[in-house]
């Protein structure tokens, strides 16, 4: 195996929860948690976060494949408000 594979089989994936100035959650996925909060702040983000400017990272899961962090990500996004409150407090 050459140096990239290895490294792209070590690479883990992060579902994350940003709370908005709003009051607002935003999730997503991404392999550097504080690099992507960086673009949602700087608006280079996704266009949720250009119009929802960013607060503060709330939560954060690492899961090792793109796959579960995708499906991940969507069953969070598709849980009402207080079910997601509810996953950053008992963190």
């Amino acid at each position: 195996m050459n140096a990239e594979v290895i490294s792209y089989s070590c690479m883990a994936y992060f579902v994350y929860l940003i709370e908005c100035v709003d009051g607002s959650i935003y999730t997503g996925i991404t392999t550097d948690v504080k690099r992507r909060f960086e673009e949602h702040a700087a608006g280079k983000g996704a266009r949720y976060t250009r119009a929802h400017k960013v607060k503060k990272v709330i939560h954060t899961e690492v899961h090792r494949t793109r796959s579960v962090a995708l499906k991940r990500e969507a069953a969070i996004k598709r849980m009402p408000r207080e079910r997601k409150l509810a996953i950053i407090k008992d963190n």
